[in-house]
């Protein structure tokens, strides 16, 4: 009876954990990517042009770019859960302040301090979830971890694309959503400090296995390759989000419909991320992560070729490849890196998807301003390609820890 009751309590303790990081993980995926549907509202509001777009957009991953490494590095000496609810009180403040914004400053600003509060969801979420599943169920439960995040993109860029068709001010969602993250954050502090122990590795996998020593990576060529392909992805996926409204638009869209484009796109994308988690535990990660990059080249390049209805009813159907492939790359990092170093390696990768996440946009933004949205978007189609071979560096280091 003892026995199975100790055993009951870590299962209990680590579905709290991921019900919470999964709840953190909708507030803060919603708020980040209703920017997507925003950027469209901005440019008619304020008078941007694409590049300005792009700077827009990359204000925010800026800031998740710059702070998600220290964010890995801090939660080893203050806590994971302490750190998370700090920044999700510093987005919703954000938001506030995004809601109350004149210009094109202002904007960048209020973007900038909620990027800095959402880089501490990512890295520590993802290494509390890791901890609480550190072997069988790991890849599965980040995908649903990841699949959350996709419930809130849709959600809260739902309600802002449909309050936008209905004629209501993009200014007073973002407001309320501010508070309500601000509420939140009060919520996750309370909860994870009640779970406690599913937050940190168990003490007795600290004394089975001495402290990794540095970053604790296991396969160096293992981990560099697979931080290739997220460059690959995260720069691709970005570039996609940001401008496919624009590509719709271009083929004759109105402005008030084009804005429901990403939420379209994470319908798919809720339903890829979850797959894509059992599917790579099932299938392997090699084959899993092929199939989605070739997927999402073909549908882009096929939402190119169709007339604007044909894009449009697309849209789904690319969310499931284009957002599915995310939950294979995050749950490998667990079979490259020690687990007592996975604050900090899942920092580290959050932070390069991030610094990709602001290149990209300015690039694709200024390619669209020199040429044209559709030549813009056939470039990103292109480049989604150059992780396959990538995908064939890595598969050595995962077959060498089983991981295939």
């Amino acid at each position: 009876m003892t026995a199975a009751a100790d055993t009951v309590v870590p299962r209990t303790r680590a579905r709290r954990a991921l019900a919470t990081c999964s709840a953190a993980h909708v507030l803060h995926d919603g708020l980040q990517d209703i920017t997507y549907v925003l950027l469209p509202l901005f440019a008619q509001t304020f008078g941007l042009t694409l590049a300005q777009t792009g700077l827009v957009r990359s204000a925010h991953r800026a800031a998740m770019a710059a702070f998600q490494m220290p964010a890995g590095f801090a939660a080893e000496r203050l806590g994971s859960r302490n750190l998370l609810a700090f920044g999700t009180a510093c987005t919703g403040l954000a938001f506030v302040a995004l809601g109350h914004a004149t210009g094109f400053v202002a904007v960048l600003v209020a973007l900038f301090v909620a990027g800095f509060g959402s880089a501490f969801q990512h890295p520590l979420s993802s290494a509390i979830i890791s901890h609480a599943y550190p072997g069988e169920g790991r890849r599965a439960a980040l995908g649903t971890y990841n699949f959350a995040g996709d419930v809130g993109k849709f959600a809260l860029g739902g309600i802002v694309s449909l309050l936008a068709v209905a004629g209501v001010h993009w200014q007073t969602p973002v407001t309320v959503f501010g508070w309500i993250a601000v509420a939140c954050a009060v919520a996750i502090f309370v909860v994870l400090g009640r779970i406690g122990g599913s937050t940190a590795p168990a003490p007795a996998t600290a004394a089975a296995a001495p402290a990794a020593r540095g970053w604790g990576i296991r396969d160096r060529r293992g981990f560099a390759a697979l931080c290739a392909i997220e460059v690959v992805d995260s720069s691709t996926r970005a570039g996609f989000l940001t401008f496919v409204a624009f590509l719709l638009i271009a083929k004759g869209v109105p402005d008030g419909w084009a804005a429901l484009a990403v939420p379209l796109v994470f319908v798919g994308g809720m339903a890829g991320k979850l797959a894509c988690g059992f599917l790579a535990e099932r299938f392997g990660i090699i084959r899993t992560v092929v199939i989605t990059e070739i997927a999402t080249a073909a549908g882009i390049f096929l939402a190119l070729a169709l007339p604007a209805a044909g894009a449009f009813a697309l849209l789904p159907l690319i969310g499931i490849a284009v957002n599915g492939t995310s939950s294979v790359l995050y749950a490998t990092i667990g079979d490259l890196v020690e687990h007592d170093r996975l604050p900090r390696a899942f920092g580290f990768f959050y932070a390069l998807g991030a610094t990709c996440g602001i290149a990209s946009p300015l690039f694709f933004g200024a390619l669209g301003d020199a040429t044209s949205v559709a030549t813009s978007m056939a470039v990103v189609g292109a480049m989604v390609l150059a992780t396959l071979p990538l995908c064939f560096l890595l598969a050595p280091a995962l077959r060498r820890h089983a991981a295939v």
